[in-house]
């Protein structure tokens, strides 16, 4: 986690500010009665934001907020009871913790993906209209066009429709309102497989393995390393060499 010293300052400031000495509810019953009030709760509330997105994507999913706040007024005091320095040291190494942690939860979730993709393929490979070509690339033939067929150094104009899977969809040209077009040897390999078999006019569905898709790294948050992909792809044109 990357720490600002700024912006840790300001949560402090407002935090001391808000605690409401009466009650001990850290300022939860301080009415809004002018805009400085109003002012100061809504820049209380845009630092909190920020912490929790701080802390969610450092992977620390709880704090013990007494002691948080606890550190904010001793800071605020000067008053720590534990050296900067060694506060810094000891929130490397529990993030590094928490980083090696995250690691090995999304390798799990990786080697499921693998393993749930190549079960799916298998399956889907025994239906006979899906023809498995030999690196393991599935489509099938939906509507067959009449067209030429594109070379790899060409450029052609498609609709398509991604999903995982199980059915979630990742990306559509049909949603955007307009084809795409891209070079056939700038695609991931099971495209530009595909498309070079494909002639224009053609629709197939696509069933990609991760090793021709994006493989362990996945691509995004919407697709997970080692994801099998599904794709409908219409070959609508080829434009220029």
């Amino acid at each position: 986690m990357n720490f600002k010293l700024p912006f840790l300052a300001a949560a402090a400031l407002l935090l001391n500010a808000c605690t409401n000495e009466a009650t001990g509810q850290l300022g939860r019953n301080i009415p809004l009665k002018t805009t400085v009030d109003s002012v100061s709760y809504g820049v209380g509330t845009d630092v909190g934001r920020n912490l929790q997105m701080n802390l969610k994507q450092a992977g620390m999913d709880s704090l013990n907020m007494d002691a948080l706040f606890a550190g904010m007024r001793d800071a605020i005091d000067s008053n720590e009871r534990i050296h900067s320095d060694a506060v810094k040291s000891m929130v490397q190494a529990y993030m590094l913790e928490v980083q090696k942690k995250l690691m090995a939860q999304q390798a799990g979730k990786d080697s499921l993906n693998l393993i749930e993709g190549r079960a799916f393929l298998a399956k889907n490979g025994q239906r006979p209209e899906v023809v498995t070509t030999a690196s393991g690339l599935q489509y099938e033939v939906l509507q067959q066009g009449t067209g030429p067929r594109p070379t790899a150094d060409e450029t052609v104009s498609v609709n398509y429709r991604g999903t995982l899977i199980n059915g979630k969809q990742f990306d559509s040209s049909y949603d955007r309102g307009q084809p795409a077009q891209f070079p056939v040897n700038a695609v991931i390999p099971g495209w530009t497989e595909a498309l070079q078999l494909m002639p224009v006019g053609s629709r197939w569905k696509l069933y990609i393995p991760s090793e021709l898709a994006y493989g362990q790294h996945g691509a995004g948050a919407d697709i997970p390393g080692n994801s099998a992909l599904i794709f409908e792809v219409e070959l609508l044109d080829i434009v220029k060499k």
